[in-house]
């Protein structure tokens, strides 16, 4: 669920760095790129942490925003764990240095072989979306000889708290759940809460605490409170998810509970979007009336899609007037809706200027694909005013791929 936001289309934004670092950036590197500012990301994974006063509390990255390995790493080592919901995930994660008691998953629908490979990385902390596959994964680690001090937690399906979601088991089969589990020698400990893709309101969450703490009492043997994720960004000035006032009244409210409650929060786009951008160079400029219409050097397989994760990105250049034009950002395929933005206000732009997609960390190339066959970019990470690659640009060798011909 994401929140409607009026946004101001008249609104300009601010690069987050210079011109001649941009124009270093992309001549050593290349265009489009990928940049992702280490420091940013320092800065926001530090804010998020000392939110939360809790004492018994875990933070877990949701690397289904960015799974590039260097970044994982930098995560790693500000002390967060990993918030997995694939079998990649957990490769990714292992190969960035998570040990397996820093890694949750929270996955839906695994096959028999997801499940042998996740017993065979020593996964032991699940969270399980339908009794189907609590059953499946019992009876299978106890043939597998899995170690019965796995931590099973829930996800939780709740209309009033969850909204109309495919996702998740409702309290009424928490007993049957529970019953399951006991029969093949492991318990019920952990609920997990997710509120939504991508909401930045502060309320949705703090007032659902009450009645996540109702709910999770159920299970006999309730010790984790697993909040989930789905904390948002605030893409183009929308409204800001407060973690302070989050962290205040989660702690007040666990605090208050008769026996210590370990506490798993499971940031991803919220701790990783604004350390992202993408540079892109402008390769072909028109006029529609009074409309500007530009083509960039990139497209919108290398971002995910509006409808899927949130509102078109901000758009920043690096100013040469003060004149101001509705302006479209377009892609370099004919797909029609292959626009980077919409209705932006931007100065005239020329080909061979660069521009910059902010807010790109999250679900950028996280989601990017090879739709009509463009190779996709490179990745860099700038740390302390110096910069380094971190995933090669593809070329065209890799549409072959997999091919037998």
């Amino acid at each position: 669920m994401t929140e409607s936001v009026v946004e101001d289309e008249t609104k300009t934004y601010s690069p987050p760095f210079s011109i001649a670092i941009a124009h270093e950036l992309l001549s050593t590197y290349g265009s489009p790129l990928y940049v992702y500012q280490g420091d940013r990301l320092h800065q926001t994974l530090e804010h998020i942490t000392r939110s939360i006063n809790y004492p018994h509390v875990q933070f877990h990255f949701a690397s289904v925003t960015n799974g590039n390995i260097a970044l994982l790493q930098l995560i790693q080592q500000a002390g967060w764990g990993l918030h997995a919901n694939t079998p990649g995930d957990v490769f990714l994660g292992l190969k960035a240095g998570f040990m397996t008691d820093r890694i949750v998953y929270t996955g839906s629908n695994l096959s028999r072989a997801d499940i042998q490979q996740l017993i065979d990385w020593k996964i032991d902390r699940f969270n399980f979306d339908s009794l189907s596959q609590l059953q499946d994964f019992c009876e299978y680690s106890r043939t597998a000889g899995r170690s019965r001090q796995t931590e099973l937690g829930l996800r939780l399906n709740s209309p009033e708290l969850t909204g109309d979601s495919r996702i998740g088991l409702r309290p009424d089969e928490f007993d049957k759940a529970h019953k399951i589990a006991q029969q093949q020698g492991f318990s019920i400990t952990g609920l997990h809460f997710y509120r939504g893709t991508g909401t930045n309101a502060t309320s949705a969450f703090t007032q659902a605490i009450d009645r996540l703490i109702a709910i999770a009492q159920q299970l006999p043997d309730w010790r984790t409170l697993d909040f989930g994720g789905g904390f948002g960004y605030p893409y183009r000035g929308g409204a800001v998810f407060d973690w302070t006032e989050f962290g205040a009244a989660i702690t007040q409210q666990l605090t208050a509970l008769s026996r210590p409650i370990e506490l798993v929060i499971e940031p991803g786009r919220s701790a990783i979007a604004g350390c992202g951008v993408m540079l892109a160079k402008v390769v072909s400029v028109k006029w529609q009336g009074s409309r500007q219409i530009v083509g960039v050097d990139t497209t919108v397989a290398n971002l995910s899609v509006p409808a899927v994760h949130g509102g078109y990105r901000a758009i920043a250049i690096w100013e040469t007037d003060r004149s101001r034009h509705q302006t479209d950002i377009c892609g370099n395929t004919t797909y029609s809706r292959d626009y980077l933005g919409r209705n932006c206000w931007l100065p005239t732009l020329k080909i061979g200027d660069a521009i910059a997609i902010l807010d790109s960390g999250a679900y950028g190339y996280a989601m990017s694909s090879h739709f009509l066959h463009r190779p996709r970019p490179a990745e860099v990470l700038i740390e302390a005013n110096r910069h380094r690659l971190i995933r090669q640009r593809e070329d065209y060798s890799i549409l072959l791929n997999g091919q037998i011909f």
